[in-house]
């Protein structure tokens, strides 16, 4: 036994190894050759942020200035007002819009029709393919000055609301839309993650004599603990960056105080001057931020006992 055992575990010679194997590395290939190309290679661009670029003489070629733009950028008071803007915008859609596709996801779970089920998972996985242009027409129908919410508020007697006039109200706009966008697709990964949780406990829960609420906050969130915490440290490394398109297509100038974000502060001072260098500093800081953000949660995830991403 001990010899067969030995015979089995024989290492195939690596010729033999690649000529039956060479059709799988060949299509691995593929994807390599793209993530080189156009995820690694464009690193070297961030040399840019160190350098004063010239377009005529190139990244490499153009004068070393060292950690100017960092300077400049955190000596700037409008860089700390984009930041505060994007930490607090961040911030509200992770405690209002992280925890709702959670809630829908549980909800449609427990419930046996499969028509609601159905009907409510394409209602609300719909808006992920609108584009934030396509939104921002159908938020400023809705909440304008003369807008449907403002008539019937109006109609109710309680006046009008400046939705997107005050820096306020348009947060709380700002984080309604996006958790109506964006919901759908968190839906799908937390339905999958439901349906392959164990029944028999649920099942063993309600013959000792646990109610609803108490399986689904004990033994069915328990479950899938490990891919809330994998998405919130997701959520987490992202939270001092911010898409371009959303602030920029809902905002306006009468709420630039609590619209212009670090997306929208890099595209006005940095793009639309030609200054690419100073663009590449600010980006290149969210993203060691962001780094170290996602290596930080990770670490503290592990040590309570939590999945960790890596």
């Amino acid at each position: 036994m001990i010899k067969s055992r030995k015979q089995k575990q024989k290492k195939v010679p690596v010729k033999v190894y690649f000529r039956n194997t060479w059709q799988l590395y060949l299509m691995l290939l593929i994807p390599v050759i793209y993530i080189i190309l156009f995820k690694y290679k464009p690193m070297l661009g961030v040399v840019a942020a160190f350098k004063k670029f010239n377009v005529f003489a190139g990244i490499w070629k153009s004068p070393w200035v060292g950690l100017e733009h960092f300077r400049e950028a955190f000596g700037s008071a409008e860089f700390w007002s984009a930041l505060k803007n994007t930490l607090i915008l961040n911030i509200g859609d992770l405690i209002l819009g992280f925890p709702f596709p959670i809630l829908i996801a549980v909800f449609l779970f427990e419930i046996n029709s499969k028509k609601i089920r159905k009907v409510t998972q394409t209602i609300l996985y719909l808006p992920n393919f609108l584009s934030w242009v396509i939104i921002a027409g159908i938020v400023t129908q809705l909440f304008s000055s003369s807008g449907l919410v403002n008539e019937l508020f109006c109609k109710m007697g309680f006046g009008e609301v400046g939705f997107l006039s005050s820096p306020f109200a348009w947060r709380i706009v700002y984080w309604i839309s996006g958790i109506w966008q964006s919901a759908g697709y968190s839906l799908i990964i937390y339905l999958a993650a439901l349906t392959s949780t164990d029944p028999s406990l649920g099942e063993a829960a309600y013959i000792d004599g646990a109610t609803r609420l108490q399986r689904i906050w004990h033994v069915t969130l328990s479950q899938i603990r490990p891919t809330i915490s994998i998405m919130l440290i997701m959520q987490l490394g992202k939270i001092i960056s911010i898409d371009f398109d959303r602030p920029y297509m809902l905002g306006n100038t009468l709420v630039k105080s609590a619209s212009d974000v670090i997306s929208t502060y890099v595209y006005n001072v940095g793009l639309q001057s030609g200054r690419f260098d100073f663009a590449t500093a600010v980006g290149l800081f969210q993203s060691v931020v962001g780094i170290i953000l996602i290596l930080s949660v990770n670490q503290i995830s592990k040590k309570i006992g939590e999945e960790g991403i890596m």
